[in-house]
């Protein structure tokens, strides 16, 4: 294995993501591994977190940490000290960058000025708020337990205490039409964050909305030629704004991206901590997918009997990273770097279909990367299925 391959990851960064798998409330439409729980035994989840960051610090020690994201779930409901201990901890393990970015998941419905205080001072810098709406019927249909008032005094809040504040909102919801959606990105753009997620409402399977659809709900959600504007007018009045698309799905003011998620778009490596966390890996020279067990019993369990929270990592040949690499990278405004991809995959993609796809106005090439154009963005899957495509 070359050098080359063994320090790839260095190109994307190195992150530590921790999953807080509570919430108050299970989303209809959310797929993601979160749980309701009656009561939690804060301090025995903080022990189980640091035992887990010693075990990963042990397998990458001396790396710079460029970030720590604390997803969920929802992690605004940790104990501040939690929160703290495992900062600390991860300090202790590794170095940390100048700018480290370290990040914390709220709900508006659990937010209280004390306690976001509470996360700035145990090192918290970033915050990124679930809004996903700023229409509270619509709040109510997609089952947030937060007003639309809650959510504006929430990202207030967020501005005083922290450097930097993102949102969330999700548009395509049922019954949306394109003036709607219009009004009301205007109004987030108005309360003058400096980066926004804006995702596709999508019906995943196994979530309380893919049941309410197959019974015949769901209805009045928008079609694919009603979404594709959707997006494409999305797209339109955030540039205006000055936030960019610097990824398919998120926006942000030059220098305010989200280093965290950079790590994941460039390729880098991340460690996954938590309840059915994923991680990505390079050790020995060879990229490792890791996962925690999803329970958050089974998990914790394992952990405080001196076991590990993962299930065992599983190999990604060079060339299915190389595919992973272009998945993520091409989501970019930046793109992907074509030698790189070339280097792990072990040999170039087939330049009649890059030639091809250009001549279709769905990607770029420029520099030595290949970018997908804002027509290509718009169909990013299928582009992406040509150009993985095995060719000549």
């Amino acid at each position: 294995m070359s050098a080359e391959l063994a320090d790839d990851w260095r190109q994307g960064g190195f992150a530590l993501y921790v999953h807080w798998p509570f919430c108050e409330a299970k989303c209809p439409y959310c797929d993601f591994n979160s749980h309701v729980a009656a009561s939690i035994d804060h301090e025995l989840w903080a022990d189980a977190y640091l035992a887990e960051i010693d075990r990963v610090g042990a397998l990458t020690p001396g790396r710079v940490l460029n970030s720590i994201y604390f997803g969920g779930g929802t992690p605004s409901l940790m104990a501040p000290a939690t929160v703290e201990a495992v900062i600390r901890k991860a300090a202790d393990r590794w170095h940390f960058a100048n700018d480290i970015e370290i990040t914390l998941e709220a709900n508006p419905s659990s937010v209280e000025a004390d306690r976001f205080a509470a996360y700035r001072s145990a090192g918290v810098n970033r915050v990124s708020i679930g809004v996903q709406a700023l229409r509270d019927e619509d709040l109510a249909r997609l089952g947030r337990l937060h007003t639309v008032d809650e959510a504006r005094r929430a990202i207030d809040l967020g501005q005083r205490v922290f450097e930097r504040v993102s949102f969330d909102l999700i548009y395509a919801r049922e019954g949306q039409r394109l003036r709607d959606w219009e009004a009301e990105l205007r109004e987030a753009i108005a309360l003058g964050t400096e980066h926004l997620s804006l995702y596709q409402l999508t019906i995943e399977p196994g979530t309380a909305f893919a049941r309410r659809k197959a019974a015949g709900g769901l209805q009045d959600l928008p079609d694919e030629d009603l979404a594709a504007d959707l997006f494409l007018a999305t797209n339109e009045i955030t540039e205006a704004a000055g936030l960019g698309a610097y990824e398919v799905s998120n926006h942000a003011r030059p220098g305010a991206e989200s280093r965290h998620n950079l790590v994941y778009w460039r390729y880098g490596d991340y460690a996954g901590v938590g309840p059915g966390a994923h991680g990505r890996l390079t050790l020995k020279g060879c990229k490792v997918a890791t996962e925690g067990f999803s329970n958050p019993r089974t998990w914790l369990e394992n952990v405080n009997a001196g076991g590990t929270g993962e299930r065992p990592p599983v190999q990604i040949p060079w060339p299915e990273a190389a595919q992973e690499y272009l998945m993520m990278s091409l989501r970019l405004a930046e793109g992907t770097d074509l030698a790189r991809y070339a280097r792990m995959a072990g040999k170039p993609i087939n330049a009649s279909t890059i030639n091809w796809l250009a001549s279709a106005g769905l990607v770029d090439s420029a520099a030595g990367r290949l970018l997908a154009s804002a027509s290509g963005r718009a169909v990013l899957n299928e582009l992406l299925a040509e150009l993985m495509r095995e060719g000549d």
